[in-house]
């Protein structure tokens, strides 16, 4: 199971996936409000990362920017590698 540090954006106008070195930032339309953008993200990482939803847990951070993901199944250099790969087909 790999851990991912996750920096959230909620609000956004322009959601997507942001990776430089380790760091990770998701920026997602939906507020900061009753765990909406928690869920957004957990979304978001689960179809970057092709693991079912269910892989994807909120592990720290329900209430602050910085949150922890627990990703099972898949190990974080490799979930770091997907999102990069995310990252780049969303920018061109």
């Amino acid at each position: 199971m790999g851990t991912l540090a996750v920096t959230v954006k909620p609000n956004s106008k322009a959601p997507g996936i942001r990776v430089e070195g380790e760091a990770v930032e998701i920026r997602v339309a939906a507020p900061a409000r009753d765990g909406l953008a928690n869920e957004a993200v957990r979304r978001e990482l689960a179809g970057a990362l092709g693991v079912p939803l269910r892989d994807v847990a909120l592990a720290r951070g329900a209430a602050s920017k910085h949150k922890a993901f627990e990703v099972a199944g898949l190990e974080r250099a490799a979930a770091l590698a997907a999102l990069r790969a995310r990252a780049a087909s969303q920018n061109g």
